[in-house]
């Protein structure tokens, strides 16, 4: 998939907007997310998720896909603080058939990698997709975007006023509906 990964994504780099800011930093390089055993997780996310994990340190391991980004997962047992499904990590196909064959497939291994719930595929905010609440209450969206998303929604700039609300009602909603017991 690494040739994929370049053809799609040409130019890897953005250029950091600091001039205003008061820490001036060069990269966002990673972020963090929490699981009961790294042993088990990391089964998920290799065998199911295709992600690439290096254990560096006793507690965490680093795990990534196709960019130099990074995800630290790390091992709290049972002080885990599950998060809804506005807090996910997005991984993306090639095309829609990817989609729906993940989809089967994340049906098809629920039991095998302990995954929480499997939400339909669907089409919203310019992508087709769907979310999988893994083994440790971490949030993914499996999607399908015809280009490289983050290049497009960065490049069509600010499509709304700060002044504008988002719809929290709906975000509600969206929340508890997914909510685990």
């Amino acid at each position: 998939m690494t040739a994929a990964t370049r053809d799609m994504i040409y130019d890897g780099i953005a250029d950091a907007k600091t001039e205003h800011s008061v820490i001036k930093p060069y990269v966002m390089s990673h972020g963090t997310m929490e699981c009961y055993s790294l042993k088990e997780s990391r089964r998920f996310y290799e065998e199911f998720l295709g992600l690439e994990c290096v254990r560096h340190a006793r507690p965490s391991m680093v795990v990534r896909c196709g960019l130099k980004f990074h995800i630290v997962a790390v091992e709290v047992g049972d002080a885990l603080k599950p998060v809804n499904l506005l807090n996910h990590w997005g991984i993306d196909l090639t095309s829609k058939e990817e989609v729906d064959d993940a989809y089967r497939h994340a049906l098809e291994f629920k039991d095998k990698y302990r995954i929480c719930q499997v939400l339909a595929p669907v089409s919203q905010h310019g992508v087709y997709s769907f979310y999988l609440e893994d083994l440790d209450h971490n949030w993914w969206e499996i999607q399908y975007y015809p280009g490289f998303q983050n290049d497009d929604l960065f490049d069509f700039g600010d499509r709304f006023a700060m002044d504008d609300a988002a719809e929290a009602g709906q975000l509600a909603e969206l929340n508890v509906k997914t909510s685990t017991p």
